[in-house]
């Protein structure tokens, strides 16, 4: 039947875009497509052929493995050919059951027969290389290639330490190992830090990562990649008998000291491959590497050579794939969400797919800067990924399938530099990927982080207050920010009522907790507060050099970078934080519900007179925690070290010191309690500026 122009002008298409990817994988190293996406153009031209017998070409992409060679690596011609093999797109278990009646009806063999030996193993995901070995010896490593010519990359292999230079025991004149060089998920995941942390080229994935290190001309770059290596098959073999199976052939690569992966078995019937498929599939988010499917082989090497091949793919083999990790779709928006640490993320809106055995709506696209990064825009094809129970992200775009020059995204810019869940002001720092809310404590979607933020132990101690009740207190619209944790009405009533899972004594104890937490100090109070960039010290810092809260409150930014330690950047994380009309609404709340002590310390140790003095804490002090008598020892220039020697300035002791005392003692080092230690540190101690008012003024 003869092709209808239309028809070749479509398999014209398909061709020259299927080069074109080809082109870019196998040679650039620069995937454009996914997998599932090149699949879905090669079944496409393979399906007009079938239909249009005129249309084959010795030059089709159905008729050949892949692409051609890269010109800067010598050419290797293939004894054996390293050609593909089938794939199985049927990804339930009745794919397996579908190959091994192709295999019976191939074999002639009815209902009645034995079943028939297979061999499964995983499909790797990586980079196929052929290992040619003389006499034990490692002569020649080269790749795939378009399966007759590849490229010589022996230098490059050599550096794999995975690869046996010399085979152990009694190795036959020739030898050539087909295999897959690999690069494992968690090594992957360190080399790109290292790679983006020295401003070089950054990859998709551990494929992309293993192709490209393996074809560098400099074997010295290859050497410093973390590649890994599994054999699963021969080549050309001279002057050997070998096995008369498939699983023998793996167990004696395996004797000759080769690597092989354990996730292999020898299986009888259909059933049996399909529970191989099933288990590991279980196992493959597990895996310490990637696989996008499992392999079946025939066992009996004379079964093989009866079914032998039909065009370029061995009838006695498949691959039995997955569902894609990787497909293309289209981005439909970009939405935005508030985490509960108050950060803005941008969302793609895609186009449905199914992705990773589930379909897939929506993508993480992470911030700003991945954005630009990857220039995708609204509109585009785009490559999404979903491995295991990962959340799905967007890789990139397919340039060039974009339409036109649609405009960048801005996430700022699309949600007016406000927060979408409670109006408050969004900002991005200059050096930060992330933008986030100001709203710490009124924005609904950070509310339960900031409450439990507030009730932690280091800010004012609310014990008993955990993650499964702040979430009942404010699904059920008790509280929503943490002033209304001390509205004795809302909540003590709430609590002594029963929530879920929480008996009598154990509310008793909260309200309690809840009542005696009203006690604090601005320190722990400005901690509570969860602004971004302040932690403990900094709290501490701020609540010496200001003494009040009314100070605090009024500082600008000069007044804030006065306090040691605070530079522009906190300094503007602390003025966003108050200048939100909400957050302020909420501390005056809380400045209503708290006890605050009538005085606090306004003065700071004297810088340096400490400086190279060497102290040890021991025993309790009667104020002072470890960590603020660790603070102010080193705001003066000292250093806590933690056993005492003949070198040891001071020895800190408090109420039941111990051996550090006796052993302090012995050595005649100065011992100090903790007035001794404030007199040291704060020779002139000062109060309130006023000294009549309370911490927070009147």
């Amino acid at each position: 039947m003869t092709a209808p122009a239309d028809a070749r002008a479509r398999a014209a298409a398909l061709r020259e875009e299927l080069e074109r990817h080809e082109y870019a994988y196998y040679v650039l190293d620069a995937p454009t497509v996914p997998d599932a996406e090149y699949d879905r153009l090669f079944q496409a031209l393979q399906a007009l052929e079938d239909e249009f017998p005129d249309l084959i070409s010795a030059d089709s992409p159905t008729r050949r493995v892949g692409g051609q060679p890269a010109a800067e690596l010598a050419s290797v011609a293939h004894v054996v050919p390293m050609l593909s093999i089938r794939t199985e797109t049927d990804t339930t278990e009745q794919g397996a059951l579908t190959f091994d009646a192709r295999v019976r009806r191939a074999l002639g063999l009815d209902e009645a027969a034995a079943p028939i030996t297979y061999a499964a193993e995983l499909k790797f995901d990586g980079l196929a290389i052929s290992l040619r070995y003389e006499y034990g010896t490692l002569v020649q490593a080269a790749t795939r290639g378009d399966g007759s010519t590849g490229e010589d990359v022996t230098a490059n292999v050599r550096t794999v330490r995975q690869i046996p230079l010399r085979l152990k025991g009694e190795a036959p004149p020739v030898l050539e190992v087909r295999g897959e060089i690999y690069m494992r998920r968690d090594e992957f995941e360190r080399f790109n830090a290292a790679q983006e942390a020295a401003g070089q080229k950054i990859f998709v994935n551990p494929r992309n990562a293993a192709a490209g290190s393996l074809r560098q001309l400099d074997p010295s770059v290859t050497a410093r990649r973390p590649l890994s290596f599994f054999a699963y098959g021969l080549g050309d073999v001279q002057g050997w008998a070998m096995p008369d199976s498939h699983s023998g052939i793996l167990d004696a690569l395996e004797a000759f000291g080769l690597p092989l992966c354990a996730h292999r078995c020898r299986a009888e019937g259909p059933l049996a491959l399909a529970r191989f498929h099933t288990e590991m599939a279980a196992l493959r988010a597990t895996l310490p590497f990637d696989i996008d499917g499992v392999v079946y082989k025939v066992d009996s090497l004379e079964l093989q050579r009866e079914l032998g091949f039909v065009s370029r793919e061995p009838r006695w083999a498949v691959a039995h794939k997955y569902p894609a990790q990787e497909v293309a779709t289209r981005l439909l928006g970009i939405d935005v969400q508030v985490g509960r640490t108050g950060a803005v993320t941008p969302v793609a809106r895609l186009e449905p797919v199914f992705v990773g055995g589930v379909t897939v709506t929506n993508a993480t696209l992470h911030n700003q800067g991945e954005i630009d990064r990857k220039d995708v825009r609204i509109g585009d094809w785009v490559v999404v990924r979903r491995a295991g129970d990962v959340i799905p992200e967007v890789v990139g775009p397919i340039l060039e399938r974009r339409e036109g020059e649609p405009a960048r995204f801005d996430l700022l810019e699309s949600i007016g530099h406000q927060c979408p869940e409670c109006g408050s002001h969004v900002t991005r720092g200059e050096d930060e990927a992330v933008a986030r809310c100001t709203g710490g404590l009124f924005c609904p979607a950070q509310c339960k982080q900031a409450i439990l933020h507030f009730a932690s132990r280091r800010a004012v101690e609310i014990d008993g207050l955990g993650e499964q009740i702040v979430n009942q207190l404010v699904s059920g619209g008790v509280v929503r920010n943490p002033a209304d944790l001390y509205d004795r009405e809302r909540v003590n009533e709430t609590l002594l009522a029963g929530l879920e899972r929480m008996g009598e004594k154990s509310a008793t104890n909260l309200v309690e907790a809840i009542d005696k937490s009203r006690d604090t100090s601005l320190a722990r109070f400005i901690f509570g507060l969860g602004i971004r960039n302040v932690g403990e010290t900094t709290a501490k810092d701020l609540a010496r050099h200001f003494g009040r809260l009314p100070n605090f409150l009024a500082a600008d930014e000069a007044a804030l970078m006065a306090v040691p330690d605070v530079g522009p950047v906190v300094a503007r994380s602390i003025l966003d934080f108050l200048a939100e009309a909400h957050n302020r609404e909420v501390i005056a709340a809380l400045e209503q519900a708290l006890r605050w002590p009538e005085t606090e310390p306004a003065a700071t140790p004297e810088p340096g007179v400490l400086t190279g003095k060497k102290l040890v804490l021991t025993g309790t002090l009667p104020t002072l925690s470890r960590d603020e008598a660790t603070a102010m020892i080193e705001a003066a220039g000292g250093k806590v070290v933690g056993s005492v020697s003949k070198k040891t300035d001071y020895v800190v002791a408090g109420e039941d010191a111990g051996s550090k005392l006796e052993k302090a003692q012995q050595l005649g080092v100065s011992i100090l309690d903790e007035d001794g230690l404030r007199r040291l540190l704060l020779p002139v101690t000062a109060v309130v500026p006023d000294g009549q008012g309370t911490l927070f003024g009147e």
